[in-house]
């Protein structure tokens, strides 16, 4: 009976040993992991993709608009991404697992941009994100290329989708202001705007179709033959490209958030009717084109006094004209900069942020 005990425990022994890797086994494999080097043209490579994008000739995807936003889960040691800026001043945000945030400049040459460096291999999430404004330059994300396992399925976005626009505030312009600095494009931060902050609160994907200085009819100079928001709402990079028109059906919001007005008002109170004029064929556009969102009209956050109080009763006459139960009117507090700059604080994006998030919940019982 013994021998058939010791038989059984050597089999056993043999099994649980050709089934179980040995710790070298391991190690070379976990080695090999770490020198697997993978390289995939953007379009190929599995990304989550909010805002507005153009893939090229290439495969590269091109974008313009800010807060464009790429998301991807790896398991790697290394991951880089070749990109580049047309105008060489554009700026972007590497988050990786959620809380490690670089800023990078990008060149007018291709550039291989670091996402991120571990010593050993592991899983990551990272995301890609556009800080600055389309008339800053277009930004080209042509490669992704990892060192370590495999790409994993790209992470899911949230069902909710979210459509905002407006001017320079709505961009994010001078959110990241430096004390005694020369204002430049590293001050634009579209991920700290009131508009994603909203979305984010709200659970929501978000396009930011926003121009900096433009209004509804007129820019803040007070020329009208520059292109106002009813021209670049058709645009996919924010430049005035008749190739280039984004496909409206590709992105159906549940609600779309205007806050534009600023620049119109900037060289006094334009002409009242043809304001609201212009607002409700715009308005009735939107409704045709996104069949199914709610529209919500603000006057936003730097306009006070006799031009606010304007702009409010426009906004009011534009809603009763176009007299469709989707569209609706937003209350903005007034939120002037600081002595600095004009524009919004950080902290003051944030306030705007939850001021606008509750209105939007009740108005879509989410």
């Amino acid at each position: 009976m013994k021998y058939v005990h010791a038989l059984f425990y050597f089999l056993a022994a043999l099994i649980i040993h050709g089934c179980t890797p040995t710790h070298s086994q391991q190690f070379a494999q976990d080695s090999q992991q770490d020198t697997n080097v993978i390289s995939l043209p953007a379009t190929q490579a599995p990304l989550s993709i909010m805002g507005r994008t153009h893939i090229d000739a290439d495969q590269s995807y091109r974008f313009g608009f800010p807060g464009v936003s790429f998301s991807t889960q790896v398991i790697g040691r290394t991951l880089t991404a070749d990109m580049q800026s047309s105008s060489g001043n554009s700026w972007i945000d590497i988050v990786v697992d959620h809380q490690h945030i670089t800023q990078v400049k990008l060149g007018q040459q291709q550039q291989t941009v670091e996402l991120f460096n571990f010593p050993v291999s592991g899983k990551h999430t990272v995301e890609i994100i556009h800080r600055s404004e389309n008339w800053h330059g277009s930004v080209s994300l042509k490669q992704l290329t990892l060192t370590g396992d495999r790409f994993l399925p790209a992470p899911a976005l949230p069902q909710r989708k979210l459509l905002v626009m407006g001017d320079s505030v709505t961009c994010g312009e001078a959110i990241d202001r430096v004390p005694g600095e020369e204002k430049n494009t590293h001050w634009w931060n579209a991920r700290e705007s009131y508009g994603m902050l909203t979305a984010n609160a709200l659970n929501a994907q978000v396009h930011l179709v926003c121009w900096g200085g433009r209004g509804l009819v007129r820019s803040w100079n007070g020329k009208t033959d520059d292109a106002n928001l009813p021209d670049f709402y058709e645009f996919a990079l924010g430049e005035n490209n008749t190739a280039v028109r984004w496909d409206h059906k590709s992105y159906q919001p549940d609600l779309i958030v205007i806050a534009i007005g600023t620049n119109d008002f900037s060289q006094g109170i334009p002409a009242r009717e043809a304001y609201v004029t212009a607002y409700v064929a715009l308005i009735n556009t939107l409704l045709h084109n996104h069949p199914h969102a709610q529209i919500a009209l603000t006057d936003g956050a730097i306009l006070n006094g006799e031009k606010k109080a304007a702009l409010i009763d426009y906004l009011r006459e534009t809603i009763s004209r176009v007299n469709n139960a989707r569209v609706h009117q937003l209350i903005s507090n007034h939120y002037p900069g600081d002595v600095q700059d004009a524009h919004p604080t950080k902290a003051q994006h944030a306030a705007m942020a939850k001021d606008l998030a509750p209105q939007l919940k009740a108005l879509m019982h989410w």
